[in-house]
């Protein structure tokens, strides 16, 4: 079982209690409320509508075959648009005041394949508290063939990971699906979040969801429309890579670029900082404040924000990252933001490099 991990609290306090009164006198201020706005309800309809029709016009068999792999390409592009613009922001309890719709627009999430549940634990509970602590952040350990700390175990064939990373990229979310999800449910084993009992609803939303995703996904296609079986299945696994790629890299570029630390803790189980300024050492921006940056990633092309306050919803990180930057630059502590998306790519592939190389790291 791993060590609890604890923070220094005492370091630099008076930076996070600035931060925190400056970004809720802007919400005061502004009479706005830390929930969705008119823009994020848009958005969720607009997408809603998106990810349904594709699936409605895929499933209805009036599209050529060359059609239907355009319409399978975009059904993955919804899914993913979905999960990171909708489902993210409900599961961390940011789109809502009310639990009750948070909680239902979690259930996009399981209707997608993935757990809701799991990507609780493992995203909320123990990426947003243990953010690239080797062993404890599940979204630095995708697979064994892909090192993304200094202090996990190098390979030699890491050595050659920068340029087959990006394929199991694309298998991410199929992995989700018919995997990760069983495999993390029963091994129960999060970071140090380990052998809580799960609630039993859980067991039976995990089968049934799973099931209804396999039904509405796979069964239905097979069943109504009118193509080789090849042709379907091959569509459903470019359905897949489109919606796999595009969270993968999405996360990838907030936390597996140059600029982000990899803190180890001591033998007690300390980190060398506070929980906000661990965040700012482990966490990089990419295309901060740019419309299209933010609707692509659903608003998590600002990961700094995200990871400092992750009960505000994304549709108002571009205000309030003025705040953070001026604050970050007042105290003299890190905000790293790369100025475009080609510029994360580039960093991430560069670090893919380096972890392919660079010895592992002993710990502290």
């Amino acid at each position: 079982m791993a060590v609890a991990l604890k923070f220094k609290n005492t370091q630099n306090v008076e930076f996070s209690k600035v931060l925190r009164s400056r970004v809720r006198a802007y919400f005061a201020d502004t009479n706005q409320s830390v929930h969705a706005n008119w823009k994020m309800v848009l958005k969720t309809v607009l997408l809603l509508v998106l990810w349904i029709g594709s699936l409605v016009l895929l499933l209805s068999n009036v599209l050529p075959l060359w059609a239907q792999y355009i319409n399978w390409a975009v059904l993955g592009f919804s899914i993913s648009m979905v999960c990171v613009n909708i489902g993210h922001d409900a599961i961390h309890g940011s789109f809502s005041k009310h639990k009750w719709v948070n909680k239902l627009l979690s259930h996009t999430f399981n209707l997608n394949g993935a757990s809701a549940y799991m990507w609780g634990n493992m995203h909320n509970v123990a990426h947003h508290t243990y953010t690239n602590v080797d062993g404890y952040d599940e979204d630095i350990a995708p697979v064994p063939i892909i090192r993304l700390s200094p202090g996990a175990e190098l390979k030699p064939i890491h050595k050659h990971q920068y340029w087959y990373a990006f394929l199991f990229y694309g298998l991410a979310t199929i992995s989700w699906v018919f995997m990760k999800d069983y495999k993390k449910f029963f091994e129960n084993t999060v970071g140090n979040y380990n052998n809580r009992p799960h609630p039993k609803k859980e067991y039976f939303y995990l089968f049934f969801y799973k099931f209804l995703n396999y039904s509405i996904f796979i069964g239905l296609p097979f069943l109504l429309i009118e193509q080789p079986w090849y042709h379907i299945l091959v569509g459903y696994l470019l359905m897949h890579f489109i919606s796999g790629m595009h969270l993968a890299v999405v996360f990838m570029l907030a936390h597996a670029v140059e600029a982000a630390d990899f803190p180890l803790p001591d033998k007690t189980g300390c980190l060398e900082n506070d929980y906000y300024l661990h965040q700012l050492h482990t966490t990089a921006n990419f295309s901060t404040g740019k419309f299209w940056a933010g609707l692509l990633s659903g608003g998590l092309n600002q990961q700094v924000e995200h990871h400092l306050f992750p009960h505000i919803c994304t549709i108002h990180y571009p205000a309030i990252a003025k705040i953070v930057q001026d604050t970050t630059r007042e105290f003299g502590v890190p905000y790293h933001d790369l100025p475009s998306f080609g510029s994360a790519v580039r960093s991430h592939v560069r670090f893919l490099k380096r972890m392919g190389v660079e010895p592992q790291r002993a710990a502290a």
